[in-house]
């Protein structure tokens, strides 16, 4: 029996981060498009060669993005908002995504529960789609002239449309029958590319709980779909959850195959046998692609030959869990690494092997290996039994304090203590601040990559740092900000440079992850139990409130947001890593205050996204997650006022459990979402205070002083000016300062206007 591998997507970043800093230096201005595409070509043919040279049956094409597949989607559909509509090509596309002087880019949101956010589709009755196939077509024969021949992947319909929304306020499925046309013709010229074509169309949707009317469409869909050319295996694929309901309709239409995650949803085994009894192709995702840690090859094979007891062997095909966007390229860069620790890990490199050799296992035994596949089996066998009885892993007094930790909240109600907050602290109506982070300039970079190799003293790092925090100080103290940030010079990432700081935590070199169109985050792993060795932000923030006579936040991210922008532990439930997290960060809350700091904002940004896909295991998680800010706020007295802030997220489904959190400010991100996502605090009359964006820090564009004025007023037309806050709607570190000063100013001049306007 011949092998069969199997991978769902591959990052497009690069494995230096060619593709952003090409990406940069186009917007900068500084090189050609034709560059952009140059690099492009580049990384696709060489992440295409990787898993060639991998052995890997199934390599995707189309699953490459300038900037994000969902964007690709709606271009290839023609699904263009209106305010775009006079643009051409790449300025177009990056206008969509980013924004111009004459518009705003289209809304943002996470993918499902990863930290890797799309830009959501803009539909309306209106649209006249109409196909644009470039994209495929030109990439299929790109590959095709390299000798490779791979499978196409595109975002299916119905999660095209169910992560869309409608700007005339309709719903999205209305615009099915409008939609499926394009696909089909879609498919007519696949189906000209070769005598056979393998087509892998995600539907993710389809692990939600949908309703009857989603489920409804599929196989009318699937069967049109199917029915385009006889040329074309259908490959219908989910992952990070189940999707019992959409298989059970799949397995009667006449699609190839089904990919499903056995790891992330283990209940897909459920479906087994009706996979089994429709002959279908199962596409067994058991290669982890959402974590870093080494495939224990052992477990795998065991999983896999329990699946084999119902499907086939003939029919089944050894697949990563989903794309591999999600973790970081390769462990090849990770030359500072500990030996011991990275013996543990895997990259998406590294997972190509897993997935090949796993099947190689799998479908020709042992027995068949060569040389240097057993020595890669013998590795795997000694890593996982190293990771399991490492004493670094296992640490007796963290796992004692953190049981005996009986401290679960605060004390004081909140009326109690934003009354006595607002004496101490003294700020009007419609305070401004910031959200935190002021741009991280080449030089910030130049200087912590300097320091961390050695190159610069601790003393001139810290001088430099200070100098910035000096700046920053003096800046806000210029444009007349009431609340005030240190600007976070010294951080190069909100969750890495924790993870840095705490015992149970590693980091990496190069382990970036895009986190959406250009921007790469480099998330920390938690490998062992987590405690704080000492005080991780006191002497920065205090430095800074040194620097002025108003209040001074400070910063930390949260637990929760901790944990899901980390790579996890897999040998421990999340929310015994997350308490331990917890119980750390509330000593740092404690110091914070102690040495004077009077606000502390204890960002959330990941908090909806870690949400479980299915309704059933939603309470254990809001639990937890609520739990795990309590203890970690616990420590804060009355008058400390705490802050959180959350990225774009639906809080209509989520408000009664961000009422129980109980921060006294909440942050929110609401400028590229209009006040819908505001009108729900009203709604249910949450009483806390709150700080909407007013601008979208995302793009470049520097909102005028009008423009801020009418977002304010709109604000007050939901809740009143003394529950308001008025900041940006995220942090600033991505922007320029040519961006921030001026659209900081304006910000500032609307508040004051807003305000004589109140008073008159």
């Amino acid at each position: 029996m011949s092998t069969k591998s199997y991978i769902v997507g591959f990052p497009r970043i690069g494995e230096q981060r060619e593709l952003k800093k090409s990406l940069e230096s186009f917007w900068a201005g500084n090189c050609s498009f034709d560059t952009v595409e140059e690099v492009a070509s580049e990384l696709k043919s060489r992440h295409w060669n990787y898993q060639k040279e991998a052995g890997i049956n199934f390599i995707s094409s189309n699953d490459f993005s300038l900037y994000d597949t969902m964007l690709d989607t709606a271009v290839m559909l023609n699904a263009i908002p209106k305010r775009f509509q006079a643009l051409k090509d790449e300025t177009l596309y990056f206008a969509m995504a980013r924004g111009n002087k004459e518009s705003v880019a289209m809304e943002m949101t996470k993918w499902f529960n990863t930290n890797y956010h799309y830009i959501v589709p803009e539909l309306s009755l209106e649209d006249e789609y109409r196909l644009n196939a470039a994209k495929i077509i030109n990439e299929y024969n790109e590959a095709k002239a390299q000798g490779i021949k791979t499978k196409i992947n595109l975002i299916g319909p119905l999660t095209f449309l169910g992560l869309s929304k409608r700007v005339d306020r309709g719903d999205t499925y209305e615009l099915h029958a409008k939609i499926l046309p394009i696909y089909e013709a879609l498919l007519q010229e696949i189906a000209t590319l070769d005598d056979r074509v393998t087509l892998q169309i995600d539907e993710p949707i389809f692990v939600k709980d949908n309703e009857p009317k989603v489920l409804s469409l599929i196989k009318p869909t699937y069967d049109r779909l199917a029915a385009v050319s006889e040329n074309i295996d259908i490959i219908v694929t989910t992952y990070f959850e189940h999707s019992n309901e959409a298989t059970k309709v799949l397995v009667n239409t006449p699609v190839w195959g089904i990919g499903l995650d056995f790891l992330h949803g283990a209940k897909n085994s459920e479906s087994l046998e009706l996979i089994a009894n429709s002959g279908k192709q199962l596409i067994a995702g058991v290669v982890d692609g959402r974590n870093i840690w080494k495939n224990d090859i052992q477990t795998t094979l065991g999983l896999l030959e329990n699946i084999a007891k119902v499907v086939s062997k003939e029919n089944i095909i050894i697949s990563s869990s989903c794309s591999l966007l999600h973790t970081p390229f390769t462990l090849k860069y990770e030359e500072k690494m500990d030996a011991e620790i990275k013996n543990w890990l895997s990259y998406a490199v590294e997972k190509l092997d897993e997935v090949s050799l796993i099947s190689k296992l799998f479908f020709k035994g042992e027995e068949s290996l060569d040389e240097s596949e057993k020595s890669a089996l013998e590795e795997n066998k000694k890593a996982n039994e190293s990771r399991r009885t490492s004493t670094r892993i296992h640490d007796q007094s963290v796992q004692k304090r953190v049981d005996d930790f009986k401290r679960l909240s605060r004390e004081g109600a909140y009326e109690e203590r934003i009354k006595l907050q607002k004496e101490i602290l003294g700020y009007k109506e419609l305070a401004t601040t910031t959200i935190g982070s002021f741009p991280q300039t080449p030089e910030l970079r130049k200087a912590r990559r300097e320091f961390k190799n050695g190159l610069i003293s601790k003393e001139e790092y810290e001088a430099q740092m200070k100098a910035y925090i000096d700046e920053c100080v003096a800046f806000q103290e210029e444009c007349d900000l009431e609340i005030l940030v240190h600007g976070e010079p010294e951080r190069n990432d909100m969750v890495e440079y924790f993870g840095e700081q705490l015992k149970g935590y590693g980091f990496s070199q190069n382990g970036w992850v895009q986190s959406y169109g250009s921007r790469c985050v480099k998330p920390p792993f938690i490998y062992g139990d987590i405690s704080r060795p000492e005080a991780m932000t006191v002497g920065w923030t205090t430095y800074a409130q040194s620097k002025t006579e108003k209040p001074m936040k400070g910063m930390l991210t949260g637990p929760v947001t901790i944990l899901n922008w980390s790579f996890v532990r897999d040998d421990k439930p999340r929310d015994e890593v997350s308490k331990q997290i917890a119980v750390a960060l509330s000593d740092e809350i404690d110091d914070l205050q102690n040495a004077g700091i009077r606000i502390i904002q204890v960002d959330e940004a990941a908090f909806k996204e870690g949400y479980p896909l299915r309704e059933e295991n939603i309470k254990s998680y809001e639990e937890w997650a609520v739990r795990d800010f309590k203890i970690c706020v616990s420590s804060a007295r009355k008058e400390t006022q705490i802050h959180t802030h959350m990225c774009y997220s639906e809080f209509n489904d989520i408000i009664k459990t961000i009422e129980a959190m109980d921060a006294d400010v909440i942050s929110i991100e609401t400028a590229r979402s209009g006040n819908e996502l505001l009108k729900i605090f009203k709604e249910v009359g949450y009483k806390q205070e709150v700080g909407p964006g007013v601008y979208d820090i995302h793009s470049p564009r520097v909102p005028s002083v009008e423009e801020i004025v009418t977002q304010i007023k709109l604000l007050l037309e939901v809740l009143p000016k003394e529950q308001l806050w008025i900041n940006p709607d995220c942090g600033l570190k991505t922007r320029k300062w040519e961006e921030v000063k001026p659209s900081l100013k304006n910000m500032v001049e609307a508040v004051k206007i807003v305000r004589n306007e109140l008073a008159d």
